[in-house]
């Protein structure tokens, strides 16, 4: 019957692309305009942190960013799908702030073909918490649906509320590294209760600028003991400045 149902569905509403309202074959793709914009992250990156490099040499014989080469993540790696651009955010910020959930399935495939090494490897995938105070005003934590929907596309163990938020934080845009860093600090912590001992842990969110975010979970994690901390998002933020 699902067959059936789908069939019925994209007839009366044709499933548009990703991006923009062009008519496409399957949920969750490009138009081939869109396809052709879209800035994949591909060689050569940062090792670590993922950040796209400009040139192979720029990483050095260790193939790492600046940031990370002067002072190393608490996780181990982090990868992205796209460039964060003016076509990523035609997907993403729909979703954080309108509410249009439906490309979270299409960004989690997107994230799955950089990510499937980590995605195998983990033994816990985890979202990036909100604030509840965040939480409440958005209704829904991106993070968690993109983490739910890895799940249930790799099978792998998912902890939705792993991480809180012990408090608000002030809003990250314009800050530089350092600023982000230290407004992070100390704002996540591990959920009572939860155990992670010699866990390998995946982190989802949707957006990796400079990394403080994702360092601030990894750090919870670690602390309580897990073995390894990776990250995952559907863009990464590409300009240097912020590695």
């Amino acid at each position: 019957m699902k067959p059936l149902l789908r069939w019925m569905l994209d007839t009366l509403l044709p499933p548009s692309c990703l991006a923009c309202d062009t008519p496409v074959e399957k949920e969750g793709q490009f138009c081939l305009g869109c396809f052709r914009a879209a800035n994949f992250i591909t060689s050569p990156f940062c090792k670590c942190c993922g950040v796209p490099l400009p040139f192979a040499e720029a990483g050095g014989a260790e193939q790492k960013c600046g940031a990370c080469m002067a002072s190393t993540p608490a996780f181990t790696q982090a990868r992205a799908a796209l460039r964060y651009d003016e076509t990523s955010k035609r997907l993403i910020l729909p979703l954080k702030y309108a509410d249009h959930t439906e490309a979270v399935k299409g960004l989690a495939e997107l994230m799955r073909r950089p990510g499937e090494v980590l995605l195998q490897a983990a033994n816990l995938v985890v979202p990036v918490p909100l604030h509840v105070s965040r939480l409440r005003a958005r209704k829904f934590n991106q993070a968690a649906l993109l983490a739910i929907a890895l799940a249930r596309l790799t099978g792998r163990p998912l902890g939705v509320d792993a991480l809180i938020r012990t408090r608000a934080t002030a809003p990250l845009e314009g800050m530089g590294r350092a600023a982000r860093h230290a407004e992070l600090a100390d704002a996540i912590s591990l959920r009572p209760g939860l155990d992670v001992a010699d866990k390998r842990v995946l982190v989802i969110d949707d957006v990796m600028t400079s990394g403080a975010t994702a360092n601030a979970c990894a750090t919870a994690l670690l602390a309580a003991g897990a073995r390894r901390v990776d990250v995952l998002t559907a863009a990464r933020v590409a300009d240097l400045q912020y590695a």
